[in-house]
């Protein structure tokens, strides 16, 4: 598995633009997968720390039992709307994939559970300059990023 310094040293200014992504907003979107295999969409804050991406969970949340049953996750950023007018000024959105290990308690005044990601996929999607074609970038450990570009 890869860390968010993996992301970070193959290909930096991928990772910056995903990250600034992540970073315009407080709020994201978890998906986990309940005991019986059926997916669960969760409100969830992320810090990307020491070369890390991390987030935790309360005490009794169902998001902490489910990676605990099942590590697998998927992460989105908020999702805006292209400007008015001006579609290519877009940030687009980004995802991430991967397993949530539990590394022990969150410090600091809020109890739960910290979790760091180990990364199986990183994603950002957005519109090309002429703000016409999606424009697809993912990257996966181990291979270079891809691009893709659909109508």
């Amino acid at each position: 598995m890869s860390s968010w310094n993996d992301v970070e040293q193959a290909e930096p200014e991928f990772a910056a633009r995903v990250r600034s992504i992540f970073d315009a907003h407080k709020h994201k979107t978890i998906a986990t997968l309940r005991s019986d295999g059926s997916p669960r969409i969760s409100g969830i804050e992320i810090q990307f720390a020491d070369g890390e991406l991390t987030f935790g969970s309360m005490p009794g949340a169902r998001k902490g039992a489910d990676l605990l049953r099942d590590p697998r996750f998927a992460l989105h950023s908020a999702s805006v709307d292209p400007p008015e007018g001006a579609p290519a000024a877009w940030t687009g959105d980004a995802k991430i994939a991967g397993r949530a290990r539990l590394v022990g308690d969150l410090d600091g005044e809020v109890a739960g559970q910290l979790f760091h990601a180990d990364l199986t996929e990183v994603v950002r999607t957005g519109l090309n300059e002429a703000g016409d074609r999606l424009v697809i970038e993912f990257w996966r450990p181990g291979e270079p990023l891809r691009r893709v570009e659909r109508t």
